[in-house]
């Protein structure tokens, strides 16, 4: 019997508008969804095996997910076009309002996945890829190979090697792997996780994340990811970030009228003397002086 998918999962709020179709493939099942979620809606899902969604309607501005609780209020990021989860990494989803979805889910055995990369990359290069989580807004790479796989599920016309090799194409086409300067670095972090890293930091606003939720948008372990942050940016994840903020502290002082109270209040300091302290250590003058001085220069 060929692989099937293991998943938990529960929804409350979405209904499927059409029949669901899907197909299985050599260690692969790939599964085509038509549904429509009401406002408030949310989902669960948690499987054992490694996928990809892959939206064909953008849901960015209609559905928050998180992968570390369900408290998508305060924690939660919009949904990408393509996402690809590594096994075992929980996913939570809640819908903003009412919104009709077509998607693809594409199940991957692990061992089929290691089979299509490393005659290419390599197993170490490959293993890496399976292990970190992939957001994508820009689809335009992969759009018309998952087109094409829908339009093969929905009425196969070919053998089915030419499926496979759409879903592979999918794979190699995003997940995120490493290049061979990118794994002769060995305890570094790549360009491409940082990439990942500051993206994601930046789509919060507030730049406040744990070391932990840090290494879970890259795909690795708490301790690791902090020994090789370092290394590679030479303070750890949390001055790191904390220097961030402080960068979005003096955008916010040098474009905006807001008191330094309401700038500290909005970026999550405990209140503006905190705010005052960090910012005199980092930047060596208070937000009050730094504005003045900024203004003065600009008159």
């Amino acid at each position: 019997m060929g692989f099937w998918h293991s998943m938990s999962w529960k929804t409350e709020g979405i209904r499927v508008t059409a029949p669901v179709q899907w197909r299985q493939y050599d260690g692969m099942v790939s599964v085509l969804w038509e549904a429509e979620s009401q406002a408030g809606a949310s989902g669960y899902y948690l499987a054992d095996d490694p996928r990809i969604m892959f939206f064909f309607n953008d849901v960015s501005s209609s559905v928050r997910i998180s992968n570390q609780d369900n408290d998508l209020a305060r924690n939660s990021r919009p949904m990408a076009r393509a996402v690809y989860v590594p096994a075992g990494v929980p996913l939570w989803t809640g819908s903003r309002k009412t919104h009709s979805f077509s998607h693809l889910n594409l199940h991957l055995h692990k061992d089929r996945v290691l089979r299509f990369l490393a005659p290419s990359v390599g197993n170490s290069a490959a293993q890496t890829a399976l292990r970190c989580p992939v957001e994508l807004q820009n689809v335009a790479a992969i759009e018309a190979l998952a087109k094409l796989l829908a339009d093969e599920i929905k009425s196969p016309t070919k053998h089915a090697v030419y499926a496979e090799s759409l879903i592979g194409s999918i794979i190699a086409g995003l997940l995120d792997i490493p290049t061979e300067r990118e794994e002769r670095a060995g305890g570094r972090l790549t360009q491409a996780q940082i990439n990942k890293l500051v993206s994601h930091i930046d789509a919060l606003g507030d730049y406040r994340m744990s070391v932990a939720d840090m290494a879970a948008v890259v795909g690795l372990s708490e301790s690791w990811f902090a020994s090789v942050f370092k290394q590679t940016m030479g303070i750890t994840p949390l001055q790191w970030q904390l220097a961030k903020r402080v960068e979005l502290t003096k955008k916010l002082l040098g474009e905006s009228d807001l008191p330094v109270a309401s700038i500290a209040a909005q970026l999550g300091f405990a209140d503006q003397a905190h705010l005052t302290k960090v910012f005199r250590q980092i930047v060596g003058e208070t937000p009050a002086a730094w504005r003045r001085m900024r203004q003065f220069r600009q008159s």
